[in-house]
């Protein structure tokens, strides 16, 4: 891969010498996460989206979910120490993370928010995270994820 076909989460890990794989694939806009995990021909259970939410106290947490499960706002609550949590607004994503829809990965945003992953996660030997770019997916060990961007391990799912 060219150095100027690398993305902003490539260039991270690089710097970091975090071992990943990374994967391309075209997508259109209504591709859903299991329809990628079949594209990647991985278990929908490996592959994680980024959701990124703000909360009642106007503090903004990221939540690392497998892509068929939907997040629990009473439990990311919870697990943030808050009132309540929303998701963002998709307008708000880009101007935000540096990130737009589809393509937010929880390495390299603007600036690192305090993010939650679901505990399946160390369950598996790699795990499949945004690459940062809509059509790139990372494949990484999920404890350098944790290490690098200081999550933490919760129960965040419905």
């Amino acid at each position: 891969m060219k150095n100027n076909d690398k993305t902003n989460v490539m260039r991270v890990l690089d710097s970091k010498k975090i071992a990943y794989e990374s994967h391309t694939y075209e997508q259109d806009a209504t591709m859903s996460g299991a329809e990628i995990a079949a594209i990647l021909g991985e278990d929908a259970r490996k592959v994680f989206k980024t959701l990124v939410t703000q909360a009642k106290s106007g503090a903004y947490y990221v939540f690392v979910v497998p892509v068929e499960e939907e997040l629990d706002l009473k439990k990311a609550a919870k697990a943030a120490n808050e009132k309540s949590i929303s998701m963002l607004k998709q307008k708000d994503l880009l101007p935000l993370t540096g990130y737009v829809h589809g393509g937010c990965s929880p390495i390299g945003m603007k600036r690192q928010f305090k993010t939650f992953i679901h505990e399946t996660a160390t369950s598996f030997d790699k795990i499949f995270v945004s690459g940062g770019k809509v059509g790139y997916q990372i494949e990484l060990n999920p404890n350098d994820l944790i290490g690098l961007v200081r999550c933490v391990s919760a129960d965040i799912i419905v």
